[in-house]
């Protein structure tokens, strides 16, 4: 920038009689900040625009016949300020604004959740009167109320300085909670009618019933953290402690590819709430509902905290020893291994546990047939993610926040990753970044991005990526970015349109899985076709890159593609395979949930690595607890390829996966070059997982590969089924808060989940006779659903469902995903999944 630039675009200014620069258009209250003077103010946030709600922020401009709050006043040439610091009018002022607002506030400070990290409480003892002149009586209202299962509000508590509203309204877009009334008995409340046809019932109190619920976003625990009072608590953590008695670990979240930045507070060794970290370049200094209150997984009741043994005589568990379940493990799959183990990785590990499976599964199983993909997949996708994604970091949160625009398909933002959804927002409300969704319908996420919609029946997408030119046109666009989701992986052809499209636009491509272990797991090798680092299993000087980094012997590794995970399971299940390796994986997550029970039931030999009782270790042979995300070390690794390290939160006696693996190898009858088995070993190799350090100094020092990228996919397009008289081709995708493993049993964020529904098109509503509300059954030959009926602005013949809410389990119930053909009936009563 030239001189005459700079000269043109700042100001000179004195703040309490120093002499600063400052841009134009900059706040006063910002420029004091970098000065390290403190202006007391509440309705202020940085990340919020300025609303002079509170007035406590007054200060003393000179030329100005009253104070003025420093949150709305900008700067100016020559601008001469006094803060409280040096003007009695400033002081007097703000010593003023607060004595207003401890008129009708409670001195409940003892009793309340605020206290101890309240501002109001900080700045009423810096700021305020020693004594208050107000002796009338104050102000009360019925106290609390749930706006939502989760979120309660205090309206004496509340100082109406719309941080709350602001947030809502500004970076969330859920409008559920304003100010209302007028004068003095203006207050924060909710709507009593949500957006999704809830019975409010009219009298500040929320009905009974999910739709019922009054605050229904999934941002609503920002408005908690952001209150500068106890006017809105947590359900979860609401009398449970003291600030000054919690120790609090930065730490990462575990739930989505999103990457957030957390806090976890922790007291006498159990977490009580997790808070948004504060991170510009990712999350900002928000997170969504399920990051921060999911966490009650890891003192479930059904929680395995001692390793299984299944008995052979009586065929029921028994607690053993770890020497003694270790021992069973090892044994177990070593006489498996002569007829293939199968290595189910799932999709929550971190890079070093993910890093631990691919090295067990080549070193002591002999086999490539690992995969972290516990959901429906192709093998296009698998060459996909070789050639497009591995090692890959060329899109980031910066890039979505400044794109022009970005096509997105096989994704919905804010169910599937909550923190893409609001950079896309903030981009579309600042800058009126142009959003394309490839999607059947427009969902509230979409519409909130003000997304275009270009139509598309489930498994139409390959060919409208391929050759609809308003989407070339769009990512024609210099800086355009082209959004993947990994449900495009059961479209024929999407992943391959998707890469040519990105190659012939010059759009920059992204793809965002949903579970937090997804990315990292392809760059530490759990994929059949995939060494760590990107490698091709194939390729010989890739295995030999391996070989030398892991000092095994040259050609120890196979060679072959191993099979994905359908095909584990399919030959699991045809009894082709000796045993099953399987750690977080949940059968009702993958294409055939029935077929994946049928495989744990014939596999010769299971294991299961696991954290809670599931229906695996209900069929497992041997069943080893390990550590959840709170009681290890480790590194996620974002959808943008960032890596999210975080240390251990709760450190207790649980292993990582890394180190139960490393135990079990050791006893494996492996042969091994390494040194360490020459050290008091007689059989079995050192993997050298058992320390999440040891991990990361081995991936660092591993040097980046020479060979070759593969070449994308490149599959064709398939055509569309085709629907006859009362069928439907299905679309469904996640919510957010449903029925995963990590959230079941949590009543109180099951609370805020959004009400499962069929949304069916005008054709099918009239056809079938039905209206908004009343009950449809969507079958197939394997079982049907029965949802209320919301007649939504679909394609012909679609019909939507969520695929893993309450009484919707699409895949274990109707045994089918995306694309399918179901049939649908009209219902007299709704009813649950049969």
């Amino acid at each position: 920038m030239t001189d005459v630039a700079k000269q043109t675009n700042t100001v000179s200014l004195t703040i309490d009689g120093i002499p600063v620069t400052a841009e134009k258009g900059e706040l006063v209250i910002r420029v004091a900040e970098r000065m390290g003077i403190a202006i007391p103010r509440f309705c202020d946030h940085p990340l919020l625009a300025p609303a002079g709600a509170c007035r406590q922020c007054l200060v003393d401009v000179e030329g100005q016949r009253k104070p003025v709050a420093s949150c709305t006043q900008t700067v100016a040439e020559g601008m001469v300020v006094r803060t409280q610091l040096t003007s009695e009018v400033a002081a007097k002022a703000q010593g003023g604004v607060m004595e207003l607002l401890l008129a009708n506030h409670p001195l409940d400070c003892p009793t309340c959740d605020k206290g101890g990290e309240c501002p109001l409480q900080n700045q009423a003892m810096t700021n305020g009167r020693a004594d208050s002149r107000f002796h009338e009586k104050k102000r009360e209202y019925e106290k609390p109320i749930h706006i939502s299962s989760q979120v309660l509000l205090d309206r004496e508590r509340c100082i109406l300085c719309q941080r709350c509203t602001r947030f809502s309204e500004e970076i969330a877009g859920d409008k559920f909670i304003d100010l209302m009334d007028r004068s003095s008995g203006e207050q924060i409340n909710v709507y009593r009618d949500d957006f999704f046809g809830g019975r409010g019932t009219g009298d500040g109190q929320v009905g009974e019933g999910e739709g019922d619920i009054a605050f229904n976003s999934y941002f609503s625990g920002n408005t908690i953290q952001i209150c500068p009072v106890g006017a809105l608590t947590g359900e979860q953590y609401r009398f449970r402690a003291r600030p000054f008695d919690l120790v609090s670990t930065p730490t990462a979240c575990e739930h989505c590819a999103a990457g957030c930045s957390m806090r976890a507070d922790h007291r006498r060794g159990k977490v009580l709430r997790r808070l948004a970290g504060d991170d510009p370049a990712v999350n900002e200094e928000w997170n969504c509902d399920k990051g921060r209150w999911g966490f009650q997984y890891q003192v479930a009741d059904d929680r395995i905290m001692t390793p299984l043994l299944r008995d052979a005589a009586t065929g029921e568990f028994r607690e053993a020893s770890w020497s003694e379940a270790l021992l069973a493990a090892a044994e177990g799959l070593t006489a498996a291994k002569s007829a293939g183990v199968g290595v189910l990785a799932g999709g929550r590990l971190t890079v070093e546990d993910a890093y631990a499976y691919a090295k067990f599964a080549r070193v002591a199983l002999d086999t490539n047939d690992v995969d972290f993909r516990a959901r429906p997949l192709s093998a296009e996708e698998a060459d996909f993610l070789a050639s497009s994604v591995a090692g890959v970091a060329d899109v980031t949160y910066d890039d979505v926040e400044n794109a022009p625009a970005a096509v997105i398909v096989g994704l919905e933002p804010e169910e599937e990753c909550p923190i893409l959804f609001l950079r896309l927002r903030k981009a579309h409300v600042g800058r009126k970044i142009q959003v394309t969704a490839v999607a059947p319908f427009l969902s509230r996420g979409f519409e909130k991005l003000g997304a275009a919609l270009v139509a598309a029946v489930p498994g139409d997408e390959a060919r409208l990526l391929a050759g609809d030119p308003a989407i070339a046109a769009t990512l024609s666009t210099p800086g355009a970015l082209l959004i993947v989701g990994e449900r495009l992986a059961t479209v024929p052809g999407g992943l391959s349109a998707a890469a040519e499209l990105a190659a012939r636009t010059g759009a920059r491509l992204a793809w965002v899985p949903r579970r937090a272990g997804d990315r990292g797991a392809i760059d530490a090798g759990c994929l059949p076709n995939l060494l760590p680092g990107g490698r091709p299993v194939g390729d010989p000087a890739a295995r030999a890159e391996i070989s030398l980094a892991w000092n095994v012997e040259a050609g120890a590794l196979p060679s072959r593609p191993g099979r994905d995970t359908d095909a584990i399971v399919a030959a699991a299940a045809a009894g082709q395979l000796g045993g099953l390796l399987v750690a977080g994986v949940d059968p009702g997550d993958l294409a055939d949930p029935r077929l994946a029970d049928q495989a744990l039931d014939s596999a010769g030999f299971v294991v299961s690595l696991e954290i809670r009782h599931s229906a695996v270790t209900r069929r497992a042979d041997v069943v080893l607890p390990v550590a959840p995300a709170a009681e290890k070390s480790g590194t996620y690794l974002d959808w943008e390829g960032r890596l999210r390290s975080f240390g251990t939160v709760l450190p207790s006696t649980a292993m990582t996966d890394g180190r139960v693996l490393e135990a079990i190898a050791a006893l494996m009858d492996v042969p091994s070059s390494h040194p360490a088995t020459t050290q008091n070993r007689t059989k079995g190799i050192s993997l050298g997982t058992g320390d999440v350090m040891a991990i990361r100094r081995e991936l660092g020092a591993m040097p980046p590969s020479k060979a070759p990228r593969p070449a994308a996919p490149a599959v064709a397009a398939s055509a569309l089924p085709e629907a006859g008289q009362h069928e439907a081709v299905l679309a469904t995708w996640h919510h957010l808060i449903d029925l995963g493993s990590m959230l079941e049993g949590d009543k109180v964020l099951a609370g805020t989940a959004r009400p499962p529904v069929a949304r069916i098109g005008k054709d099918l509503a009239e056809a079938l006779g039905v209206a908004d509300g009343d009950a449809v059954t969507v079958g197939t030959d394997r079982g049907a659903i029965t949802l209320p009926a919301a007649v939504t602005d679909l394609p012909p013949r679609v019909v939507w469902l969520p695929t893993n809410s309450p009484g919707s389990t699409i895949r274990r119930s109707l045994g089918v995903t995306a694309g399918a053909v179901v049939r649908l009936s009209a219902s007299a009563s709704s009813g649950a999944t049969s």
